[in-house]
């Protein structure tokens, strides 16, 4: 038996890559539908397919560049 995991990273001034199986709920409960197991994010807000991706961050020249931090 195996198991998958689904993982969350955010990429260099540009979305969160979801990797893995995953289900995605809008604010109402409803199931967005996902093709494959792997899906990116919108982070920047300028998608005109929210809450995916669609490449804007490119054209409003996005910047966030994340780091995980040890805890204090």
């Amino acid at each position: 038996m195996t198991s998958e995991n689904c993982t969350i990273q955010p990429s260099d001034n540009g979305p969160l890559l979801v990797r893995g199986p995953v289900t995605l709920i809008d604010p109402e409960g409803n199931q967005f539908e996902v093709a494959g197991k792997n899906i990116a994010l919108c982070r920047c807000g300028a998608s005109e397919n929210k809450p995916f991706c669609d490449g804007s961050h490119k054209r409003i020249n996005f910047r966030s560049e994340v780091r995980a931090q040890a805890p204090a």
